[in-house]
């Protein structure tokens, strides 16, 4: 089923590889003159050409070329074009952008399902508040002139000057983790009033669209803390340092606090999560923050945060989802991956289905991932069975038009999808169902920091969420944010120990939310560690995660979820 409800498509859906595929240039379009016509004539002529939709002109062979985007067609798709459709997102993203420069930014919503959870408008009151405070104090502004000259002379009497104050976010490891890490970081910025900057060093610049406007969120590469990327928790400014000194004195005996908040973050630098903490934070000017995480659920466990939290999100089960449609716009180079791949392989298929495969266990054999996939997707229903070989499918009669399903395979491996494929294409499906499969690239080993394996990564976490239905690998934060873009409620897939199958193959998630790897685990009242505290005792929204019995994710309580 498309993402507009329409269906549509051939007689029959062929398997093939999607490995590379050419979309033919548009022609140039005709000169129409209008000569002596009758004014009623004139009248028409000239209303029909005043409501034809803008053209959207890609030249592309391959998923990695890049597009060159003629003109905007924000107003006019095709059939993915409806009245309903609504292309701000209820306030989440802004007019007046440059479409040319940024086309996801308004294209996305018609390859996508209607929002499934809308923004509350006290949240777009404070997105358009952290938007004006970015424009105030952000990079090329005269308050941030004068911080970082006061950074770079290391002038100690900086109290909230200007209003201003600043987070600086090194997010590392994979894109998935990278992408996690920046949009609760975000979050973090607005709970805490500070202008978000990420470091460009991290190929974001490459892969994403600026997010505020007349401003920008890329750190500038003439930041003036020396060595801030090579931080580590020994060096005097980081917060374990600092707290164990004194966290109560004055901001001006810091010139800047280093946090870690990774998965193995460290008592003290979780300490940060804490009240106390939070409000001598707020008086030291530059935090620097390196996290590989997704830290969004701790913040909901600080009760100085919850009700800001509840009012911006009285739905925590979709925080990600809303945050990242307002925040994550693709380039339109990863763009043009995604549309064209999208448009030659999944748009005219009945029904779509996601499954990312991520083996984090090197000594697991193909074979039993792959028995994995196929238990999972049988026991849910999200694939048809074959014949049994020698049965001999009768293929149906040329005037009937088969249901058809595409499915979208992504892994570092080509193994699984071809194995996937010839399945079905040596087998009849049970139920006359017509599946094609299809995967974007197989890249084999994970780079890091790379712009093009980062684009084709980020190109195939869109994919994914433009599905119907995702089975993703569990622990994966690639699979994490393919769902939590596409407001999909994954079928987690256990992971293997020591390269045997749990008896549970897959298991439906509690909700679109990324699992927080790196948990706080940590009782700021007590102020110590207790690693059988449970958090829904005390907030209930905030769960152990299905894969991960130690990560926590953001729920709704099963009283409040919608029936």
């Amino acid at each position: 089923m498309n993402t507009d409800g329409s269906r549509g498509g051939p007689d029959l859906l062929e398997i093939e590889e999607a490995t590379s595929f050419t979309v033919k240039k548009a022609k140039k379009p005709s000169i129409v003159c209008v000569t002596r016509w009758s004014s009623v004539v004139n009248a028409v002529v000239v209303a029909l050409i005043m409501t034809m939709p803008p053209v959207l002109l890609i030249f592309s062979g391959h998923l990695d070329d890049p597009a060159v985007w003629i003109k905007s067609a924000v107003a006019g798709l095709g059939a993915r074009r409806e009245s309903r459709k609504d292309v701000l997102l209820g306030g989440l993203v802004l007019p007046g952008f440059d479409e040319q420069s940024c086309a996801s930014r308004y294209q996305s919503v018609y390859y996508r399902k209607n929002m499934t959870r809308s923004p509350t408008p006290y949240l777009i009151e404070r997105l358009r508040e952290q938007e004006a405070l970015q424009r105030r104090c952000g990079p090329g502004s005269e308050p941030y002139m004068r911080a970082s000259e006061r950074l770079k002379s290391g002038e100690k009497n900086v109290d909230t000057v200007d209003g201003c104050s600043y987070l600086v976010l090194l997010a590392y490891r994979g894109l998935g983790n990278r992408i996690l890490a920046t949009a609760s970081a975000f979050l973090y910025a607005m709970l805490t009033n500070r202008v978000l900057l990420v470091d460009r060093a991290k190929t974001l610049g490459d892969i994403f669209c600026e997010p505020f406007p007349g401003t920008t969120w890329l750190l500038p590469l003439d930041f003036p803390l020396e060595g801030y990327s090579d931080l580590s928790e020994e060096a005097a400014e980081s917060y374990a340092n600092v707290t164990l000194r004194n966290n109560t004195g004055p901001a001006s005996e810091h010139r800047f606090v280093y946090i870690t908040l990774d998965h193995g973050a460290s008592a003290a630098n979780r300490l940060a999560y804490c009240d106390d903490h939070r409000q001598f934070l707020h008086r030291v000017q530059w935090v620097v923050l390196r996290t590989d995480c997704y830290i969004a659920p701790s913040l909901f466990l600080n009760p100085a945060y919850q009700e800001e939290l509840h009012r911006m999100f009285p739905r925590k089960d979709a925080v990600f989802y809303v945050i990242s449609r307002y925040l994550l716009h693709p380039t339109n180079d990863v763009w043009g991956m995604v549309t064209r791949f999208y448009d030659s392989y999944l748009k005219n298929a009945d029904e779509t289905l996601g499954i990312q495969i991520r083996v984090l266990d090197e000594d697991t054999p193909p074979q039993n991932i792959l028995d994995q996939i196929l238990a999972c997707t049988s026991q849910e229903h999200l694939l048809p069975g074959v014949v049994v070989a020698g049965a001999g499918g009768v293929p149906p009669p040329l005037q009937t038009r088969a249901r058809t399903k595409a499915v979208l395979v992504t892994g570092l491996s080509g193994w699984h999808h071809d194995r996937i494929r010839e399945m079905y294409w040596q087998s009849a499906t049970a139920d006359g169902e017509v599946v094609s499969v299809h995967q974007p690239s197989h890249e084999e080993f994970q780079e890091f920091f790379l712009a093009m394996h980062d684009m084709k990564a980020l190109a195939e976490m869109y994919l994914l969420s433009m599905t119907d239905a995702i089975v993703t690998s569990g622990w994966s934060t690639f699979g994490y944010v393919g769902s939590g873009l596409g407001g999909l409620t994954p079928y987690h897939m256990m992971r293997p120990v020591h390269g045997k199958l749990p008896d549970t193959r897959c298991k439906r998630a509690m909700s679109m939310e990324p699992c927080a790897q790196g948990p706080a685990y940590f009782e700021c009242t007590r102020r110590e560690y207790n690693m059988v505290f449970h958090t829904n005792n005390m907030v209930p929204h905030v769960q152990a995660c299905e894969d991960m019995a130690w990560g926590l994710k953001l729920t709704e309580p099963i009283a409040e979820k919608e029936v």
